[in-house]
């Protein structure tokens, strides 16, 4: 992305002291559209055009260009373990359930002892990376999922166990939440970009059902975490070498990117970030939209098996679905640009609610199984579009702050959507699935409503 400066004025042109207003104005070079962000700086601060554009200039150098390539490849290895990860829980859940003798409503407690983690996580990760740096939390987020893959393995007694995903959730937020927060900082192809971070999302996902379905069907079930196991040790090292525990602005730098001017004190940035309303609605928003994705992926197989006569290959349907998300998430990338970020949303959500409907009312195995992918499909560009609209609505000094909470707190979701299902489904049969999820989006299309399309003016 070429960026240009719109509106430089001459340092003579003005007596010292006076305050000289810049446009710089981004071109999307996908898009082709504008985004423009204006900052008041001291004319002294800014001595030459050179300097101006210092801050604001992307990669340029072909070692520039490597090293971005690098750091990216290294975030979009974190997403691939959350999506292995996520979609390990859903062929292993019957297996779990017959192990160690537990219903819908106990063998959820993994899904609550996942969400602590992510809420302690997410509560923790603005302090942490400030205090620590960016590049040492996400290490120390892959730490954590190390130490929870590795009690989980040797199948423990039940509390044990549901006490992993405790550790998992906290490692996860982390991660989940740099990795967003380093690619909505990033001035270049950043829609693109956040959809091949999710993509890759997906196709970790993918992948790991294929495995998982495997191991349920054998004696040794629990050692599929030692595949987890081993893709978060490979991820730790990947971090550590490629960022070097260094802070964020640190890494941009090494690309050729500058940092945002921040805004304040660090205690007057908190106050902003969580004074911010468009924030909390954006991040209620991934908090339904995960739920859904991972009750979705997580409870359809057991659905499958009881209400459709499926049988142990039924563990694959997760893996279609999550096909569909990685799919969704490039291949409707044309359909964001012509229709608009925002009006797609709408389209998106009101489709997987009418496919959603042949599911739930249309009783066929087959049908079902593709309806599912379907719903995959349509629901995967969501998440890069919102962390992208996050990009133009919120300030952007406090930008790394607010997707950090907004990809902590939402994964939040991916515990307790799937722990209502179990709750409900110990009490009226797996059947609640199908009308929770349906409500679920359709509380979707209530808060996109909520959302601004437009920035709002912080003080």
């Amino acid at each position: 992305m070429e960026v240009e400066l719109s509106a430089i004025h001459s340092r003579s042109s003005y007596p010292p002291g006076m305050r000289v207003a810049e446009t710089l104005a981004s071109v999307d070079d996908k898009k082709g559209t504008e985004h423009v962000e204006t900052s008041t700086v001291d004319e002294a601060q800014v001595p030459h055009a050179s300097s101006a554009q210092s801050a604001t200039f992307t990669a340029s150098t072909p070692a520039m260009k490597r090293k971005a390539r690098t750091q990216f490849v290294a975030v979009c290895w974190t997403l691939y373990l959350a999506g292995w990860n996520d979609g390990t829980t859903g062929p292993l859940l019957p297996r779990i359930q017959a192990v160690y003798h537990v219903g819908f409503a106990l063998v959820s407690l993994i899904f609550v002892s996942n969400c602590l983690g992510f809420v302690l996580g997410a509560a923790a990760n603005v302090w942490l990376t400030d205090r620590f740096g960016f590049g040492r939390v996400m290490v120390l987020g892959s730490v954590m999922q190390v130490a929870g893959y590795a009690v989980e393995a040797p199948a423990p007694p039940f509390p044990v166990f549901v006490l992993g995903y405790m550790i998992n959730g906290f490692g996860l937020a982390l991660q989940n939440a740099g990795a967003n927060a380093y690619v909505a900082a990033l001035k270049e192809n950043t829609a693109t970009k956040f959809a091949i971070l999710h993509a890759i999302y997906g196709t970790g996902a993918v992948c790991s059902p294929l495995i998982a379905t495997q191991f349920a069907q054998r004696s040794h079930w629990s050692f599929h975490y030692l595949v987890l196991l081993g893709i978060a040790l490979s991820n730790v090292l990947l971090l550590s070498a490629v960022f070097r525990f260094k802070d964020q602005e640190a890494c941009l730098t090494e690309i050729g990117q500058a940092p945002d001017r921040e805004g304040g004190s660090d205690a007057n940035k908190y106050k902003q970030i969580f004074g911010l309303r468009a924030l909390h609605l954006m991040a209620m928003f991934i908090l339904l939209y995960v739920g859904i994705e991972v009750t979705l992926g997580g409870w359809i197989v057991t659905y499958i098996v009881e209400l459709r006569g499926g049988g142990a290959s039924s563990g694959y349907i997760s893996s279609g679905f999550f096909g569909g998300l990685t799919l969704g998430r490039v291949t409707l990338l044309w359909i964001n640009r012509k229709v608009g970020e925002r009006r797609a949303v709408f389209l998106y959500a009101l489709l997987a609610i009418s496919l959603e409907l042949v599911v739930w009312l249309v009783p066929s195995l087959i049908g079902g199984a593709i309806a599912v992918s379907l719903v995959g499909v349509l629901l995967g560009p969501i998440y890069p579009i919102v962390m992208n609209h996050a990009g133009r609505v919120l300030p952007p000094w406090l930008l790394t702050g607010c997707i950090g909470w907004m990809a902590g707190f939402g994964q939040a979701g991916s515990a307790i959507l799937p722990f209502l299902t179990g709750a409900l489904a110990s009490k009226v049969g797996i059947k609640s699935l199908q009308p929770l999820l349906v409500s679920m989006m359709g509380l979707l299309v209530f808060f996109w409503v909520l959302v601004p399309n437009a920035p709002r003016r912080i003080e």
